[in-house]
Order: structure tokens, then C-alpha cells, then sequence
């Protein structure tokens, strides 16, 4: 049987040491570590993996919420608590019977936490969900109990939307060409997708006024209205073809060195994109589309000064990796791939002619 190990962070060193001694009566049951800020953390999680880690939300430099998002990336089996100094609410209630990780209120009774760390050590019935399972009401409520100030960027296939917190409050969202509550609720009704959090970005206006917790809560109500609908309807045409669109790019991202993956139109526009979540801080999808087009026109048109006709596709090798653009669909659509060097050029090619069939067929189903 596999030694059980739990790390607890908290910037208060007085609490980890009373924590420690406390929880000493358990040694038998886990190895207990303690320390006193995220960057610490991060060192021994990358030495030791832990079963389960307690962490403050706020602190500072990494905060709770910078590292729960690293042990989501690199560590997705790990079990989560959660200690806040900000009061419970149904949305806590409702994480807490998710399973994915557990919140704790300060001040606590170390026998509450005694319970929560055995019950995540001996995957006790409850607590059977991992960081993994973390979603975006989830980053968004620590944001709020955190009292934190940031900007939290998500990306669902080609949509993008930003959703800034001042102080934990939800001051201003913006989606395209809404904004306030209509583009808060847009967002949180995505389903999959990465986000990304930039610290201490204020926002460039306030259009919410409406509490957190409510605004939280009816958003939840307004995505399962909004998923019972679509349940209830088929999908349209244009849906449709967005859904087959991802399953192709996600499959094809499967294979070992792929970055990204993206299906534009001739105007640069993201028909559908996947990009894997370690990768998703470096690559934003329209950017990153705009720069292949142009790498691909660039190519095109220096073949036709060469006096060739049209490009059949644009391979450019780098230090570090390599990017591929084939035009499909009679030049109407194109497929781009941006790859590290483990992915065999040949074999990349060979995948690549295997897709675009599949991606043409779309459009004709």
C-alpha cells in the first residue's frame, strides 16, 4: 500500500504549526507537510506528488487560487481543500457536493479539517473528484472569496471572453459585443474550454453592480436552462458543424507533439480551434490564426513571383518546432497545425492528408 501524503499552505505560520501538531495523532494514516507560501509548494509538489493539499486562498505572491491552478495542469489527481476566511454560501455548498475539492471556513475547529483530510486520503464517499473536475464557477467563486484583483480570460473554441474582479467583486464582463450580467451569463454557460488568470488587471470600466453570490448562482440557473434547451431541440446546422469540428481537431491533437490545431475561412476567422491547456497561456487563438494566414499568403505569393501556381500547403520549420497550412475546400477553408519537433514531419503529413477529407465532409453533410 502507497504512503498517503498531504501538504498544507497557509502564509500564517502560527495556523500550519498548530495544524501540524494537531494532525500528528494521524502519522500512522499519511506524512504531513507544511509551508508557508505558494512558491515553496510548487517546489515540493514538482519533488513529492501529494494526495491531497490544503491551501489558504489568499496570500501572497502565488496565491491559492495561482496554485490550485498549477496542481489542475501538472497534478490533476490530487484532491483539493480549500480554507477561506470569507463565509459560506450555496455556491460553496454546492462544490462541497461536487466532490472536486472541499472548502473550509475560518476560523475552523481542526477536528473539521482533521475529518476532510481522511476522508480525501481514504477516497471516502463524497470526495471522490479531482482538481481535474475543477470548472469555471469554481475559479470564479475563489476569485471572489479570495477578495482577489484580476482579469480571468476564457477561451471556448474560437470564442473569447474576459471576466475582471475588483476587490472580489465582479465589476465588468465582455464577450464579443456584450457586456456586464448578458456577457457573464454567455460565459459561464460555456461548456469545456481553458482559462487563463492575469493578476491585479483592473477593469477598464464597471458595468456589474449585482452581488457575486446572486450573479454566480443565476448564471448556474440560466447554463442548465440553456443545456435542458439544447438537450430538448436538436443542435442547428451551424452548431452542428462547430461540434463535428472540434471532435476532428481534438482527436487529431492527440497525437504527441501537437501545440494547436485551428480550421480558418479565407477571412482569418476561427471556424474552430483546440489548443491544449498547458499551452493555452502562450497561444491566443485569434492571434495565433491571423500569423498563420499571413505565413501561408506570404509563402503563396512569393510561389506565384516564382511563376508556380497555387500553394497546396506551407511547412515552416523553426528552432523549437514547426507549423503547417493547407488550404481545402478549393482554397475556401484552411487547416493549420502549430507542432513541437517530436512530431515526425512525415508523419504529420500523413495525418494531416487523412483530416482534410473528414473536414470537407463536414460541409457537405
Amino acid at each position: 500500500m502507497s504512503i498517503k501524503r498531504v501538504l498544507v499552505v497557509d502564509d500564517e505560520e502560527d495556523l500550519t504549526w498548530s495544524i501540524a501538531r494537531h494532525l500528528e495523532k494521524d502519522r500512522d494514516k499519511y506524512q504531513l507537510y507544511t509551508v508557508n507560501n505558494g512558491k515553496e509548494a510548487l517546489e515540493l509538489l514538482n519533488q513529492i506528488p501529494m494526495d491531497v493539499v490544503v491551501s489558504d486562498i489568499r496570500m501572497p505572491e502565488i496565491s491559492g487560487l495561482d496554485l490550485l491552478l498549477k496542481i489542475r495542469e501538472n497534478y490533476p489527481q490530487t484532491k483539493v481543500i480549500i480554507m477561506t476566511a470569507y463565509g459560506s454560501s450555496e455556491v460553496q455548498e454546492e462544490a462541497n457536493a461536487r466532490g472536486c475539492f472541499k472548502y473550509l471556513e475560518k476560523p475552523f475547529e481542526i477536528h473539521e479539517l482533521r475529518e476532510m483530510i481522511l476522508a480525501g486520503v481514504e477516497e471516502r464517499r463524497g470526495f471522490e473528484g479531482k482538481i481535474s473536475d475543477f470548472q469555471l464557477s469554481d475559479i470564479i467563486q475563489m476569485n471572489c472569496l479570495g477578495r482577489l484583483t484580476n482579469a480571468l480570460h476564457v477561451q471556448q473554441g474560437s470564442r473569447h471572453g474576459t471576466i475582471y474582479f475588483e476587490d472580489g467583486d465582479i465589476v465588468h464582463s465582455v464577450v464579443g459585443d456584450l457586456e456586464g450580467e448578458e456577457a457573464f451569463y454567455e460565459i459561464i454557460s460555456w461548456e469545456g474550454g481553458t482559462f487563463q488568470v492575469e493578476r491585479a488587471v483592473k477593469a477598464p470600466r464597471e458595468t456589474i453592480v449585482k452581488g457575486w453570490q446572486s450573479l454566480l448562482m443565476e448564471g448556474l440557473r440560466l447554463a442548465d436552462e440553456k443545456r435542458n434547451s439544447r438537450k430538448a431541440a436538436p443542435p442547428d446546422k451551424e452548431t452542428q458543424r462547430r461540434q463535428k469540428l472540434e471532435t476532428l481537431l481534438k482527436k487529431f491533437a492527440a497525437q504527441k507533439g501537437v501545440i494547436l490545431c485551428q480550421v480558418l475561412d479565407q477571412k482569418g476567422n476561427v471556424l474552430s480551434s483546440f489548443i491544449h491547456d498547458k499551452h493555452a497561456k502562450k497561444y491566443d487563438a485569434g492571434q495565433t490564426a491571423t500569423a498563420l494566414l499571413h505565413l501561408f499568403r506570404a509563402a503563396a505569393e512569393s510561389g506565384q513571383r516564382l511563376h508556380f501556381n497555387a500553394a497546396k500547403e506551407v511547412v515552416t520549420e523553426f528552432d523549437g518546432g514547426r507549423v503547417m497550412v493547407v488550404p481545402f475546400q478549393r482554397q475556401q477553408n484552411y487547416f493549420a497545425v502549430v507542432a513541437d519537433v517530436s512530431l515526425n514531419l512525415a508523419v504529420l503529413r500523413m495525418e494531416t492528408k487523412k483530416l482534410l477529407p473528414n473536414l470537407a465532409k463536414v460541409w457537405q453533410d
